[in-house]
């Protein structure tokens, strides 16, 4: 198939490599003329300007923004939408929120062009491993998309099948699925985000406290000079509490057991913030997130081991490098 691709960071860079390496038709575009100039060389049809980009694309046209929630993603989709006509798909895969998809959805269907929200997971290593996508949308246009979800997605692997899923339908144990209607995708996405920062604190806290059980205070007896590195590895064999967070846990500490190229300065998305409105519009209780989330907010006043756990886990899986700060001096 032949899409566009808005946005050639972190991860719409490797999507759109992934996309060219699986035989479809990537036109691409960016702010910056050297990125672009780049992925050309790898396969990519360039453009100069949105009027270029949107003549490049097939019929119908498919867009695929990878650009920074907000008013990025907003200005974007407007100026896009402007260019387009009935038939043609857009699709959000960045963060945004879902309300806004919501209402990008109906503005959007007045002119028939149709819009797909697609929460996308993967990180800087999607290239290789594929990415886990959450689509929101219209059942038959995301149909109509699959071969593309396809070739992003990892593919079921070597996971092993989870019982009794042979019986059922559906694209799951592919990793990707049609969460519902507009938003459904980026819903989805959002609280699988505000997870994201339950189980990094809980990883956090708990090597924050066997970095500290050696401490002095502590009767002698009871001090352990402990190797995070090994522990995190241990971990990851066996244990219940594996998970592709802790592989990139144990990788930080090999690389570095003190962590100290890190501050403990820890950004939150959006999405962690969002999952909370929603808990508290629903009325469940969330004592777990909204704590990781708090916890994120104090790191930027404060920073302990485990804020710098969370770092190196956010710069691992995402590429994401903590913002450059003035030291403070005694």
């Amino acid at each position: 198939m032949r899409l566009g691709m808005v946005g050639l960071g972190r991860m719409g860079a490797n999507m759109a490599r992934r996309l060219i390496r699986g035989g479809h038709e990537v036109v691409v575009t960016d702010r910056t003329a050297d990125t672009v100039k780049g992925l050309a060389s790898e396969g990519a049809i360039p453009s100069t300007s949105l009027d270029d980009f949107c003549s490049k694309l097939g019929s119908p046209r498919i867009a695929w923004l990878m650009i920074p929630a907000g008013d990025p993603t907003e200005s974007t989709a407007q100026a896009l939408a402007q260019r387009m006509k009935a038939g043609d798909i857009l699709i959000d895969g960045g963060n945004s929120y879902f309300k806004d998809d919501i209402r990008r959805s109906k503005m959007f269907g007045e002119k028939g062009i149709h819009y797909v929200d697609v929460g996308t997971s993967g990180g800087v290593w999607g290239l290789e491993r594929g990415y886990c996508m959450m689509i929101g949308g219209p059942k038959e246009v995301v149909g109509q998309l699959d071969p593309i979800f396809k070739t992003l997605a990892p593919g079921r692997g070597d996971i092993p099948r989870t019982p009794g899923r042979e019986k059922l339908p559906g694209s799951a144990e592919e990793g990707y699925i049609h969460c519902g209607p507009s938003g459904a995708g980026h819903f989805v996405k959002m609280v699988h985000n505000g997870i994201e920062y339950g189980i990094m604190q809980a990883y956090g806290e708990g090597f924050d406290i066997f970095r500290n059980a050696n401490k002095p205070e502590l009767p002698k007896e009871q001090q352990y000079d402990l190797n995070l590195a090994d522990i995190a590895e241990v971990w990851r064999r066996g244990s219940v509490v594996s998970s592709w967070l802790l592989d990139l846990t144990a990788m930080a500490l090999t690389e570095n057991p003190t962590l100290s190229e890190y501050s403990g300065f820890v950004e939150d998305s959006g999405e962690g913030r969002w999952t909370i409105e929603a808990a508290i519009d629903e009325a469940v209780p969330v004592d777990v997130l909204s704590a990781a989330l708090f916890v994120r907010f104090r790191s930027r006043q404060e920073h302990t081991f485990a804020e710098k756990m969370l770092s190196a886990m956010r710069q691992k899986f995402g590429g994401h490098v903590e913002p450059v700060t003035e030291k403070k001096t005694a």
